[in-house]
This record gives structure tokens, C-alpha cells and sequence, in this order.
């Protein structure tokens, strides 16, 4: 079985691209946290390159930016390719199949920002309960 499902920050704008055959492709990377501190007590982050095809491409790319926190569910792939120096790389990367924004639009999210309070007089607030006549209930 191959899943992976990951919740990190995006480390810049994503790029969106399109094969020959015009068909949508966005990357970008995600910080996940690593669960334990070092012993320097802060918790490192691994780097995480993420790559999404066709319409969820086409989203990534319109509404998310850096800094917005996601949750990734995909496959892990590696793959390798020749350097400029001759030597063999190899590359991991999940390939997204769902990609769930976590930052709202308006900043709400765990990104440093509160969310704004309500004003009162748009808050639904029951002053007193009203008796309901149980015969009147359809189950």
C-alpha cells in the first residue's frame, strides 16, 4: 500500500504549468513539522515536494500562496535523472490526489492571525426557550 497523508505550510507560491498535451501541473513544497524537538528544543520541519495534476492543479495554483497550511493525501514517488555533472539523483515527492486548504481566506487560520469576533447583534442568541407539543412532531 502506498498513501501518505501529510498537514504542513506551503515554503512559497505554488507554479503551475501545463504538459504538451495541455494538461495542468502544480508544485510546491510543503514544511511538515517533525513531531519531537532537537536538543536545541525547537522542532526542525522536513521539506516536502508536492505535485498535483489537472483541476486540483488549476485550484492550488488560483488560491493558495506561502505561509497557508494544507492537508496532502497521495502517493509517494521517487524517481531519478542524470545531473549537469554527471552523476545519478534521485528525487522523492507526493503525488497528490486531495489536496484540503486549511488557511481561510480571510486569515483565520493557524497562521498567527485571530479570527474576528462576531458583533453581537449578528450572534443568534436565545433569550428563553419556547415548550414544543410532542404531537406535533413528525417522528
Amino acid at each position: 500500500m502506498n498513501r501518505v497523508i501529510l498537514i504542513g505550510n506551503l515554503t512559497k507560491d505554488p507554479e503551475l504549468t501545463t504538459t504538451n498535451n495541455g494538461i495542468s501541473l502544480c508544485k510546491f513544497t510543503i514544511a511538515v513539522q517533525k513531531r519531537f524537538a532537537g536538543q536545541d528544543g525547537e522542532r526542525d520541519a522536513d521539506f516536502i515536494p508536492i505535485i498535483v495534476w489537472r483541476g486540483n492543479a488549476d485550484n492550488c495554483y488560483k488560491y493558495l500562496k506561502k505561509g497557508n497550511k494544507v492537508a496532502v493525501c497521495g502517493t509517494l514517488q521517487t524517481r531519478s535523472y542524470d545531473g549537469q555533472d554527471g552523476t545519478r539523483r534521485y528525487i522523492t515527492e507526493v503525488v497528490a490526489d486531495e489536496v484540503e486548504f486549511l488557511t481561510t481566506r480571510q486569515g483565520d487560520g493557524d497562521d498567527g492571525e485571530k479570527a474576528k469576533p462576531m458583533p453581537a447583534e449578528k450572534k443568534n442568541v436565545v433569550d428563553k426557550f419556547e415548550p414544543i407539543d410532542d404531537d406535533n412532531l413528525p417522528f
